[in-house]
């Protein structure tokens, strides 16, 4: 087995969780011309309100060659008060049934938000207690939970609780769980001030999905990059969105690495941010990297 491509419609959130001005049949209809392995949805995607929409959704996905594997969600596990966290862990299992009935299998999860007034090693202990409670129900329904080394959901006050990589890699260490893996995503490691690569190797036997993505630099240096964040919360104005391939990421190292490890797992495309053009040319991109670093069988053309 080698991994998988699916899509993420990051150009098109705005349209498809806020004013409804793109419907979810757009944009299945639209990723499929890009000749991918399947689509990651979103748990805010507007639609997605009605349950009784869901196995439709997953009919046109699949009538056209394709799967929905992954669902993108973003439960704050950190929370102080605990009736709080308990309908953060209600929403979780409304999500896994979610994924499930969509015919996937991985369920994103976070930590939550990195409040201030929480120490690190509460917020492990909170976020590692909430996830262990929603891994059975995850468990019986053959979804794994997948956590992200996130940068801050787009309602949230504060940033993700486990940015930084020793905090994430000490809370992915605090759950051992056949059903809950890693989602790793290289670009959000520099949001962090992190080493993507480095990140990587500390996980990499956990990581079961990836999101691609690539970054790139408008102006100065990583060095400058470095001491404008300074752990401090907010996108660094020197950042970017970019196609994949040609930011800052190196997708030779990290596949190398994931192969590795024996990564077969689903790549969701995290970009596209300027439309489809730009999504078409990183799938593209990153089937010749999966051919090359995966070289047991084809991949879908």
């Amino acid at each position: 087995m080698m991994p998988k491509l699916a899509a993420f419609p990051k150009a098109y959130m705005h349209a498809l969780c806020k004013d409804g001005t793109m419907k979810l049949i757009q944009w299945i209809e639209l990723a499929a011309t890009l000749e991918i392995d399947g689509l990651e949805f979103y748990a805010g995607f507007l639609e997605m309100a009605d349950e009784s929409a869901w196995p439709g959704f997953r009919y046109e996905v699949e009538r056209r060659g394709m799967t929905i594997p992954m669902l993108c969600c973003s439960p704050d596990f950190t929370h102080p008060d605990e009736p709080f966290r308990n309908t953060e862990i209600a929403k979780q299992r409304v999500w896994i049934d979610m994924i499930h009935k969509l015919g996937g299998q991985y369920c994103r999860v976070l930590s939550g938000q990195r409040r201030p007034e929480l120490s690190t090693e509460q917020g492990i202990m909170l976020a590692a207690d909430c996830i262990e409670q929603c891994l059975p129900y995850a468990a019986d329904r053959g979804v794994t939970l997948i956590i992200e080394n996130h940068y801050k959901d787009d309602f949230w006050q504060y940033p993700e609780f486990a940015q930084k990589m020793d905090v994430f890699c000490d809370l992915v260490s605090a759950v051992n769980h056949p059903n809950f893996g890693v989602n790793y995503d290289p670009s959000n490691a520099y949001l962090a001030g992190d080493d993507p690569l480095e990140l990587l190797r500390r996980v990499s036997d956990r990581v079961v999905t990836m999101h691609a993505s690539d970054r790139y630099l408008i102006e100065g240096t990583l060095e400058d990059l470095r001491a404008e964040e300074g752990g401090a919360a907010g996108y660094a104005k020197r950042l970017r969105h970019g196609e994949i391939g040609k930011g800052l990421n190196d997708y030779d190292a990290i596949f190398t690495e994931l192969r590795r490890v024996g990564f077969d797992g689903w790549i969701s495309i995290e970009d596209g941010v300027d439309g489809i053009d730009q999504l078409r040319r990183s799938v593209e991109f990153l089937k010749k990297k999966i051919a090359q670093h995966f070289p047991s069988q084809a991949h879908r053309s």
